[in-house]
């Protein structure tokens, strides 16, 4: 590796990285807003988000990876033709094939990251997510002991208690359950306990009134109680059930190989998971060849006064278009598991659009040169 494609390449790997960080950050803005009053409304506290925070973060980063790449090397080729050393580049006798070497190498880079995430960090993840998920939805406990607050543990459900005893036994109980939309109820008890057996959880309450309205007729319903149990097992989910794995959460190898053991556990059939296999070799294809083609975009035409603005915009287009494209692909092979290659041609697109746009730079500016003779 020469000097120039050190320099170029570092350059790229740097706009890269700054970029991959805004990117990242917003996403999860976005996102994390939404995670945090879920988790905090059903009583969890910071550090139960911060973990979720972290176990969804390389999802986030596999998801900007490539539009990072395509926006640092239009930022940073950009740079280079504003400061002239792009035109040093080319004046010392680097054709554009020689300059297309640091960035394929650059691209190099972005799909091995892309690699790795896809085909690890991102299943591990999910699978972690999804499970400390399941983990939560069953601990009601954790969600009730928490005084002084209006609690959300469930859909429809919203608890409140005055105080926690340091036995566990919970004062001034409110509980109101809207999950039926036909009847409503509102329960208060002096004093109430949970109490879990054969492996469900039920809400033990003593000295208490339930007032149920029908939404219908608008008529009140109040029943005083010494002791009632409330079944909590709609709130906790059965643990008795098996979860459903998502297939984004399998291996690549148990993807494409697509058994039938694979099929039941995650009730998908043969085209969904091989599509999601070749979705991971396709999605780093497609990020290897975004930066030939933001080079190829950006080498066209001459110097303009008013900037490049133009082949920017063409790339951003063209990388927009491919990506719809490879929706439409995606949606294709899902249908038909014999469809499969249509996955990877959209990165093959990509990267014939940019060599053929570099190559359009070797010929100069015009594809067919008239005659002599005849011009």
């Amino acid at each position: 590796m020469t000097l120039f494609d050190r320099y170029l390449a570092g350059r790229l790997l740097a706009y890269f990285g700054f970029f991959s960080l805004v990117l990242v950050a917003v996403y999860w803005v976005n996102r994390a807003i939404g995670l945090f009053d879920r988790l905090i409304a059903g009583g969890s506290n910071v550090a139960t988000f911060l973990e979720f925070t972290a176990l969804a973060l390389p999802n986030v980063v596999y998801a900007v990876l490539p539009v990072s790449a395509l926006v640092a090397t239009l930022y940073g080729l950009n740079r280079l033709s504003a400061d002239s050393e792009m035109v040093v580049a080319q004046t010392t006798g680097l054709s554009p094939w020689r300059l297309a070497r640091p960035v394929l190498l650059f691209g190099l880079a972005v799909a091995v990251m892309v690699s790795v995430l896809g085909h690890v960090l991102v299943p591990l993840s999910r699978t972690a997510l999804a499970e400390r998920g399941e983990a939560l939805s069953q601990d009601v406990t954790a969600r009730f002991l928490k005084e002084g607050e209006f609690l959300h543990p469930g859909s429809g459900v919203t608890v409140y208690v005055r105080a926690v005893t340091p036995e566990g036994e919970l004062l001034g109980l409110f509980l109101q359950d809207r999950r039926s939309p036909a009847v409503r109820t509102s329960y208060t008890a002096e004093r109430a306990f949970l109490v879990r057996a054969a492996g469900e959880t039920r809400l033990v309450m003593f000295d208490g009134m339930a007032q149920t309205l029908d939404v219908e007729t608008r008529s009140l319903v109040v029943t005083t109680f010494d002791d009632f149990a409330y079944d909590l097992a709609g709130l906790a989910g059965g643990s008795d059930v098996a979860r459903r794995r998502d297939p984004r959460e399998m291996s690549t190898a148990t993807l494409l190989r697509a058994d039938a053991a694979t099929q039941a556990e995650t009730r998908a059939d043969v085209a969904e998971l091989r599509v999601e296999g070749h979705a991971r070799f396709a999605e780093a294809l497609f990020a290897l060849a975004l930066p030939l083609l933001a080079l190829g975009c950006m080498m066209l035409g001459g110097y303009s006064r008013l900037g490049r603005w133009r082949q920017i915009l063409g790339a951003v287009v063209a990388a927009v278009t491919l990506e719809m494209l490879g929706n439409v692909a995606e949606n294709a092979a899902g249908n038909d598991a014999a469809l499969w290659g249509l996955m990877y041609a959209p990165a093959l697109l990509t990267a014939l659009l940019g060599a053929a746009l570099v190559w359009r730079d070797t010929r100069g500016p015009r594809l067919i040169r008239p005659r002599e003779g005849l011009a």
